[in-house]
């Protein structure tokens, strides 16, 4: 899967070419089986790296999440996610900000949010929605939102130098896969809550959401953070994929287990 992380990155100053990639590509594995029993492998493998992350304390790893409605956020964080140590991991969903989070600059609450040293971070919407949404709803305008592509450059520069690895991920869905996944949940019971009128506002701007993701994508793919663009319309495909990401971002780091104590060798318990 290295060769396959390599076509899922955006180069830095490049278009990631939504338009030209499908959303229902399988990234060469044959079929639903072959993709389970990979992320099994997978996760084992992530399992023992985010031990080695959590007990040498001194990094840390931030997966920013995004993409369009019923792309498959939450399911990611269940499926890739499960079996570590909940210890080490921190889940945050950025909401409309409330009257205090309003009264500072918009990187605030986000800062304050992001994984301290040994742990794990998942942003499931994240500070990405302060340039895409905030301009599809007119909370800012193009001289503010340009602003604050370098604002999140520079901020993620900042994170990275100071032991955070970025991976930043946008599910890419099709419509019509949107479009089953939504009727799915009008029809279960345990599933309808997800649905919100107001999935289908956003489902009739479609091109104008995905042309926004463009361009944020577009400039803020960086050496140090770049972006992936991960095929979304199948759910085993995209759990492999972002499961291989994490894994070979903690391979590069290579965590280690501290030393004992000192004066500790051969002691024996009484």
């Amino acid at each position: 899967m290295v060769e396959v992380m390599g076509q899922l990155r955006v180069a830095p100053g490049q278009p990631p070419g939504l338009g030209g990639r499908d959303p229902a590509d399988r990234l060469g594995l044959a079929d639903k089986a072959a993709g389970r029993a990979r992320l099994a492998e997978l996760v084992d493998e992530l399992d023992g790296l985010h031990s080695r992350l959590w007990a040498e304390a001194s990094r840390s790893v931030l997966l920013v999440l995004q993409g369009l409605d019923a792309s498959g956020k939450d399911g990611t964080i269940r499926k890739v996610l499960t079996g570590i140590n909940p210890q080490g991991v921190r889940i945050v969903s950025f909401k409309a900000p409330d009257d205090q989070e309003r009264a500072q600059d918009y990187l605030w609450r986000v800062h304050a949010q992001c994984p301290p040293r040994g742990l794990v971070g998942v942003f499931n919407r994240s500070h990405y929605e302060d340039v895409v949404a905030a301009l599809l709803i007119g909370a800012v305008d193009e001289d503010a939102c340009a602003r604050r592509y370098r604002h999140l450059r520079e901020f993620e520069r900042m994170l990275v130098d100071e032991g955070t690895a970025v991976v930043k991920v946008f599910l890419h869905i099709s419509p019509g896969e949107q479009r089953e996944r939504f009727q799915a949940r009008l029809t279960d019971p345990t599933k309808v809550w997800k649905f919100k009128r107001g999935d289908l506002d956003v489902r009739e701007r479609w091109d104008e959401y995905l042309a926004t993701y463009e361009r944020a994508i577009t400039e803020t793919s960086t050496e140090w953070a770049p972006w992936y663009v991960v095929p979304a319309d199948h759910k085993w495909v995209r759990n492999v994929a972002v499961a291989s990401l994490l894994v070979e971002v903690l391979r590069g780091l290579d965590p280690q287990y501290p030393p004992a104590e000192p004066g500790i060798e051969g002691l024996v318990i009484e």
